[in-house]
Order: C-alpha cells, then structure tokens, then sequence
C-alpha cells in the first residue's frame, strides 16, 4: 500500500529563508502538532504571540532567537504593520522563521495579511495549521458546537469593539438552529446579549463562557443571553475568553469531562509517550532563551 506524502522538511539555509506560519492550538501544549513541534526545534527564529504556552516555547531550540511580538487589549509590543516588516526581513537574512500563533493561523490570527505581504515581498512560506480555539475550548468545556438535536450550523465572528459600538451581522447570528461562537467579545459581552435579544433571540437562549480553555486555569460559567453578562462580571474573568451561544451549552453538564488541575487516574497519558518527544526523538526542553524585540 502506497504510503501518505511527508510534510515538507524545514528550508535548507538559502541566500533567503522561509517563513513558516505556524498555529500553536488553544492553549494545552499536548494540541500542539507534530509538524509544529518539529518547525520549533529547527527554527532559526520564531516570532510569538500574547497566548503562546511556556510549555511550547520550552520546545523551541535553545540557540533561536525569541521575539515576543504579542497584542493584548489597548497594548501591542509592535504594530501588525512592523510584524510583517520584520518577517520579512529576517526571512532575507537567510532565516527559517516560525510566526508563533495561538489557535490556527487562519482564524482571526492575521496570518492572511501577514501570507500577502510575505507573497508580495517574494519570500516562501509555509501555514501550518492549529486547532483553533472554538473547537478546542468548546470540546475541553463539554460543549459540542453542533448536534444532530440542536444546531446544525456554526457561525464564528469575532467581538470587537469599534468605536464604542459593535457592528456585527445580527440577522445571521440569530437564526435557529445554529451555534454562535464570538471570539475577543468579553468586554462587549452586555452589547452582544442585548443586540441578540433586540433581533429576535429568546432571553433564555443558553449561553457559555471560557476562560483560558483547554489549560489548567479553565473557567466555564453558564446561563443565558439576559444573565450572563452579570454573571461573568461577578466571577471576574478576564481576557481570553470564548462566548458560545446556543441550545448545545445545555450539553455541558452532561458531557463535560475535562476537570483541570485533575488528571484522571490511570489515564492514556500515563501509559503513553508524549507525542510530541517522540517526533523529536529527545525530550522537551523545560527552559527556552527570550531575547524580546
């Protein structure tokens, strides 16, 4: 039987190098793909974001260059437009780049806009996707994003606000039989849930938030449209958070399994190696060098 293509080996060094767009998953190190782990272990530099694990930049070589180029609400450590100047030029300096993202690349990660500019510079580069964090944080939370009773649909739209108004398509975000889940909209949240309810939503139409998903320091609070903003408010979260929207939230209590901080005993993780060592064939290293931008 004809054996499946290998993904590309990392560039050999050239006069120019490649950049390789590369999504870190959702948070849980163990997320992480192969291809990925093998790009941090070869990379000549690897450019991060905000919500890049310390476990998975411990699997980055101890000799590449570490830039943290990560955005946090009203705080960027540098403009998107200098992000793409600077993959770009360590590209032609002949380095195999890693742009470090958490999620996938591709979903709300500006990895689009940074692809164009590297295809306009003329420098080769490579996406590699990551689990974003809807299907992640919704599976660590028991929360299906669809179901055969419940929603046979799923919109994903991101939260931001834009001048102190939110300008989202809600005639599509309040159709039946859907799951909607809104990345970056923790502080719009009161908006969200009144715009929802003003377009027709029930009131009483489920709804979850996640704090840091798939990770240790997992938080899931529940209700509905006219409560939860108050609810999420009382118990302090902050940023990153997930809102999942619809009839599947009522699924959590029944199906949630991941508890953090609480391994289950006698788990396939302990019978099992760690994938990503084995692809590296070496241990994961427990320290990484930072040298900020």
């Amino acid at each position: 039987m004809s054996q499946p293509p290998a993904s590309p080996a990392i560039s050999p060094r050239h006069t120019q190098g490649r950049v390789y767009l590369v999504g870190a998953g959702p948070g849980d190190p163990d997320l992480l793909t192969v291809r990925a782990a093998k790009l941090l272990a070869l990379a000549d530099a690897v450019v991060y974001d905000h919500l890049v694990s310390t476990e998975i930049l411990a699997l980055i070589k101890a000799d590449a260059e570490l830039i943290y180029v990560g955005k946090q609400e009203s705080r960027h450590s540098l403009p998107q437009d200098g992000i793409n100047a600077l993959l770009v030029r360590l590209a032609k300096q002949g380095k195999n780049v890693v742009r470090l993202k958490g999620g996938d690349p591709f979903i709300f990660g500006r990895g689009g806009e940074e692809a164009e500019v590297l295809a306009t510079a003329q420098v080769r580069f490579e996406v590699v996707p990551g689990i974003t964090s809807a299907s992640g944080a919704s599976a660590y939370a028991g929360i299906p994003l669809t179901h055969r009773d419940y929603a046979q649909s799923c919109i994903i739209t991101t939260g931001h606000l834009k001048d102190g108004s939110l300008n989202l398509a809600w005639d599509a975000l309040v159709q039946p039989r859907q799951t909607v889940v809104i990345y970056m909209g923790l502080g719009a949240l009161p908006e969200i849930s009144r715009q929802l309810i003003a377009h027709g939503k029930t009131p009483v139409m489920p709804v979850a938030v996640i704090e840091n998903g798939t990770t240790q320091r997992q938080r899931v609070i529940t209700g509905n449209l006219s409560d939860i903003a108050a609810k999420v408010k009382a118990e302090g979260f902050l940023s990153p958070c997930l809102i999942i929207i619809g009839e599947v939230v009522s699924l959590r209590e029944k199906l949630q399994w991941f508890i953090p901080a609480e391994p289950a005993p006698g788990g396939i993780e302990n019978a099992i190696e760690n994938p990503i060592e084995k692809a590296l064939d070496k241990p994961a290293k427990n320290t990484a060098t930072f040298a900020y931008a």
